[in-house]
């Protein structure tokens, strides 16, 4: 039987089941589901839709996250980055922890399938079983290829914005999808140049750890181009007008910019972790400011 050691408090508890859900990362999550909904409405969706899709989301990613963390505890352990987290320092027992995702997802997938649509919520049930199984469980330790098949996961929720207004999938998602689906490598090799001896010690084969800065950096610099083109061809296809198709183009070129900067100065052969680190902001106010300035432009369209 799990017991809460004497110098934790029960608002450290609390803390620690909030911090398993990966808040941070939920965020972002949500930055693409709700402009995705205005999207696909034309306008901004009734309040009790956004509401229940932002929710259910929430609680399938908070679940997805927390199996992640039960699973990763050991590696988290040697990482300088991880240490402090929940399961680490013994806030909960790994029980507890599992229980406790489980009950986020039966959760999840309840308040879609009940009060959005099936297809939500399945949706979300397959982006929780494809970050745990196969990215966590099975890429992660296995393949520098982890963050790029793994990125699948993190791309579901705009189908599942999508799909909550019209129940049904078509191009522009698929498109959405695949922009989040190339942005993760960029954005998590840049962090990992700032981490590679992290990933090393604790035998996590992420691409800094298994190739050279040049590959690695060449690599982030072709996904990022090709992310940049994405974004800008969803444009006409999605029929946004010129407030996107602007923002699409100085946003990427704004990020390529930054990945090319990289990518010189490992050509220089130099391992600049302030360069890495200046992408990997950068890529966050990039997907936010990208999906919020679509749902302007079709605000402003449609006004």
């Amino acid at each position: 039987m799990y017991v809460l050691p004497a110098t934790r408090t029960w608002v450290d508890v609390v803390r620690g089941y909030v911090a398993l859900t990966k808040p941070r990362i939920i965020e972002l999550l949500l930055v693409t589901t709700i402009p995705t909904m205005v999207v696909a409405y034309g306008a901004i969706p009734p309040a009790r839709l956004i509401l229940l899709t932002v929710l259910g989301g929430t609680l399938a990613a908070g679940g997805a996250n927390t199996f992640n963390m039960v699973l990763d505890r050991d590696i988290d352990a040697v990482m300088e980055r991880t240490k402090n987290r929940p399961l680490v320092q013994g806030v909960m027992s790994p029980r507890a922890a599992v229980v406790f995702a489980v009950v986020l997802e039966l959760a999840a997938f309840a308040l879609l399938a009940l009060w959005v649509n099936q297809l939500s919520a399945w949706l979300a049930l397959s982006a929780t079983a494809f970050y745990v199984v196969i990215y966590t469980m099975w890429l992660k330790r296995r393949s520098k290829q982890n963050i790029v098949i793994g990125g699948a996961a993190g791309a579901v929720p705009v189908l599942i914005g999508w799909s909550a207004v019209t129940d049904n999938l078509g191009w522009t998602p698929v498109l959405l999808f695949v922009v989040i689906f190339i942005w993760p490598p960029p954005h998590f090799w840049a962090l990992a140049v700032r981490y590679r001896d992290d990933y090393a010690a604790a035998n996590v084969p992420m691409m800094p750890v298994v190739a050279s800065l040049r590959r690695t950096t060449l690599e982030i610099l072709v996904y990022s181009v090709v992310m940049w083109a994405t974004t800008v061809l969803i444009g006409p296809i999605a029929g946004l007008g010129w407030i996107y198709a602007t923002s699409a183009t100085l946003l990427g070129g704004l990020f390529t910019w930054y990945a090319l900067r990289l990518y010189r100065h490992a050509v220089s052969g130099v391992a600049d972790v302030a360069e890495a680190m200046k992408l990997f902001t950068y890529s966050i106010t990039y997907l936010t400011a990208l999906f919020v300035l679509m749902a302007i432009d079709v605000l402003v369209r449609n006004g």
